[in-house]
């Protein structure tokens, strides 16, 4: 059987039928949805909203009329969408948040920069700003091509003249199918300065241009810290980027204590997610360096952050909010505009800037054309007057007495049709002799305009400077000394890549280190009396080593009797009320060692390392830190040998007192040791029997002094060295008499 197909059905491929379909679908997404012209960079809605106002009058010196009236209009005459994206689209032509150069002014609730919505259209009540009528202005005097409405009653423009350079001003933001539009706002003063170094020269290179228009001015200010070389090359390419941060200063509460004041944030960012984001990351403790956030905003933004303490670093603080939170954020460039023939273009600066100005340029000619016309009917009227005039009598005659007396006019004194018609329609007062000398002088003033438009349709120069003085006035409407046409985004530096630290995220605070005689380690909070830690509990069999000050964000070493150093950060040390943790759940601490020394690597601190066979070297605290769990082995041991001393070098200290199991004391000079990160070292002492029992570094001009035995505590100090002074690996002298018998120093 012969399958039948029904009338009005088409039989197609359904793959080709799908294409077909889909690609109507995209064009009309593109070209009359989502991505601005780039003469007036405006999108369908936006001009088919600001035309509706016009003709409703609601211009900025009339009373605003409710936006349901707009709306319906808009939906009802030009644009066949639903009434919330109207509405929404008109919203956002009034947010002086959202657009840098508001194109309606409305009254009502229009929503807020924390995120918060707009009153219902019946509420609410519009008229168009001064911008707005600058883009239609001369849209009467047949600049720009018109085009039938959707069902064909009126007529709608299908461009704006654009005396206001809305593209750059304000930008726009779309998405289409397979492409999208990214453009960020910028200075009308700046932009018409660079429009006018471009007439001025047409080979003006990107890198000039931006010494006049630097680059985007977002509504909500901020500060920009792209690099240059970064915005040169996006506006050469017409893609890249920008990253934008919200401004901060440091506010002092007095005694010490500061918090941070922000006074602008990232432009399309809303102020009510930002503070959740910073809330978040205090209640997960992602920030426990930040206390709290205040919102304490009214007209103007002001979010307060308080740090934990006074002792943190604003800036450390800052750049960790930046990288957390959308207080740092990067605003896409991708100035993808229509062309005139309805093509879609990803376009640089300076072609987009040249658009702009072709467009003026075809209007400014079109107006002087029309206004040519207009002024040649005008003139065609004023002759056929003045020839009345000048034998008005007979004209009077003829209209008296002759019952047709327009083609006798006509032929009488060689006028138009509508010079006859012109003068049929005179009043009787327009007969006086006064009237025919203010003809006579509007016809001379005309004909001096008429002269003056000719030779400027005629001369691409004179179009030039007619171009330059407009951009002039809008310099000065929008100059930076205006409310609304200063500069509102600064510039700063790129910051450099902070390599943010666990330990920046830290509180500083006191904590005193305890480590016991079998290497259990806790923190305990505060600065403790190191003279009085007899109440503290240990294991029983266990008892105090060695207790030190510190604070929680230090990195302690400690200093194995094998040679190797381990670091542990202290706010991760158990807290003091319990007996701590033994030291080898931390680091990967070797059987049978001993810990012979533990302490903050605090910056600049220099230590001089040895062993019990007398030898040794000088190395920075900070370069014997370790990253990972098996530390980092420091001293070579030769032989029996083990890594026994630890000393800081003091303050102003030349020399090296050193001791040995011999009990022969020797001073030597210090910079005669080398400065390493690793190695055996070099020979201190000499000895023939035993090895190291103890050394310090001193100055030989305070003495040598020590603690004699006995209750008393006196200290005694040996003022002259002499005796003992000599060079790395002397042999020695016995010490001063009465030096401790154990051979310690301390």
């Amino acid at each position: 059987m012969t399958e039948t197909i029904e009338p009005g059905i088409i039989e197609a491929p359904f793959d080709a039928a799908l294409s077909e379909r889909y690609l109507v679908y995209a064009l009309s997404t593109i070209t009359a949805r989502s991505l601005p012209d780039v003469r007036d960079g405006l999108k369908p809605v936006h001009r088919r909203l600001l035309w509706a106002m016009r003709l409703l009058k609601l211009d900025p010196a009339s009373a605003p009329k409710k936006c349901a009236r707009v709306v319906g209009d808009v939906i009802g005459k030009y644009h066949p969408h639903g009434d919330t994206a109207v509405y929404d689209a008109l919203v956002r032509l009034a947010q002086d948040f959202a657009l840098r150069y508001p194109l309606v002014e409305g009254q009502g609730n229009f929503g807020n920069i924390d995120g918060d919505n707009a009153a219902a259209m019946r509420y609410t009540e519009a008229r168009l700003t001064r911008a707005a009528i600058l883009l239609m202005e001369g849209v009467d005097d047949e600049t720009v091509p018109f085009r039938p409405t959707y069902n064909g009653e009126e007529e709608e423009p299908e461009v704006f003249p654009a005396a206001f350079p809305h593209l750059l001003a304000n930008g726009a933001t779309g998405i289409a199918v397979g492409m999208a539009t990214s453009i960020p706002p910028h200075n009308v003063a700046e932009i018409a300065a660079a429009a006018t170094l471009l007439i001025d020269d047409p080979a003006t290179n990107l890198a000039d241009l931006m010494t006049q228009m630097p680059g985007p001015d977002f509504p909500t200010g901020g500060v920009i810290v792209e690099p240059r070389e970064s915005l040169i090359e996006a506006y050469a390419t017409g893609r890249g980027g920008v990253r934008l941060r919200a401004r901060w200063t440091q506010e002092e509460l007095g005694r010490g204590t500061w918090a941070i004041v922000i006074s602008e944030i990232p432009w399309g960012v809303q102020k009510s997610k930002l503070i959740e984001q910073i809330a978040q990351l205090i209640a997960d403790k992602k920030l426990p360096i930040l206390e709290d956030v205040r919102d304490e905003s009214d007209a103007h933004i002001r979010l307060v952050l308080e740090p934990k303490s006074r002792n943190v670093d604003p800036v450390q603080l800052m750049e960790s909010l930046f990288r957390l939170t959308d207080l740092e954020t990067r605003v896409s460039i991708n100035l993808n505009v229509l062309l005139p023939d309805r093509t879609p273009r990803v376009l640089g600066l300076r072609a987009l800037l040249q658009a702009w100005l072709d467009h003026r340029q075809d209007v400014l000619v079109k107006a002087s054309r029309h206004r040519l016309a207009e002024i040649a009917d005008r003139l065609e009227l004023l002759a056929g007057y003045i020839i009345a005039y000048l034998d008005l009598d007979e004209v009077i005659r003829i209209i008296r007495t002759e019952d047709e007396p327009k083609p006798v006019l006509i032929a009488r004194f060689q006028l138009t049709d509508r010079q006859a018609e012109a003068i049929l329609n005179m009043r009787l007062r327009s007969l006086r002799r006064l009237e025919e000398m203010e003809l006579r002088r509007e016809q001379d003033k005309l004909s001096a305009e008429q002269a003056e438009l000719d030779a400027l349709v005629n001369s691409a120069a004179r179009q030039r400077t007619v171009l330059k003085k407009q951009l002039a006035q809008l310099m000065k409407d929008y100059g930076r000394d205006t409310p609304l046409g200063h500069r509102r985004s600064i510039f700063a530096n790129a910051p450099q890549a902070v390599a943010l630290s666990r330990e920046a995220m830290i509180e500083r605070e006191p904590v005193t280190i305890i480590i016991s005689q079998r290497n259990w380690v806790r923190a305990q909070k505060g600065h403790a009396d190191l003279n009085a830690l007899d109440g503290l509990k240990f294991k029983e069999g266990d008892g105090l080593a060695r207790a030190f000050h510190a604070e929680t964000t230090d990195k302690i070493l400690i200093a194995a009797s094998g040679g190797r150093f381990f670091t542990l950060l202290a706010n991760d040390l158990p807290g003091g009320r319990g007996f701590g943790e033994p030291i080898t759940l931390m680091v990967d601490f070797p059987s049978g060692e001993d810990v012979i020394a533990a302490f903050p690597a605090k910056p600049g601190l220099k230590l001089l390392l040895a062993a019990s066979d007398g030898r040794g070297f000088l190395a920075n605290a900070e370069e014997l830190l370790a990253e990972t769990r098996k530390g980092r082995q420091v001293m070579n041991l030769k032989d029996q040998a083990k890594f026994t001393h630890i000393r800081p070098v003091g303050e102003g200290h030349t020399h090296v007192a050193i001791i040995g199991e011999n009990r022969k004391l020797l001073v030597f000079p210090l910079d005669g040791l080398p400065e390493m990160t690793r190695g055996q070292g070099v020979a201190l002492q000499k000895y023939k029997d035993g090895g190291l029992s103890d050394l310090i570094t001193l100055n030989p001009a305070d003495g040598l002094s020590w603690k004699l035995q006995g209750e008393s505590a006196r200290t005694r100090t040996e003022t002259d060295l002499t005796p003992w002074l000599g060079n790395r690996a002397a042999a020695g002298r016995l010490p001063p008499q009465g030096f401790p018998k154990d051979n310690k120093f301390q």
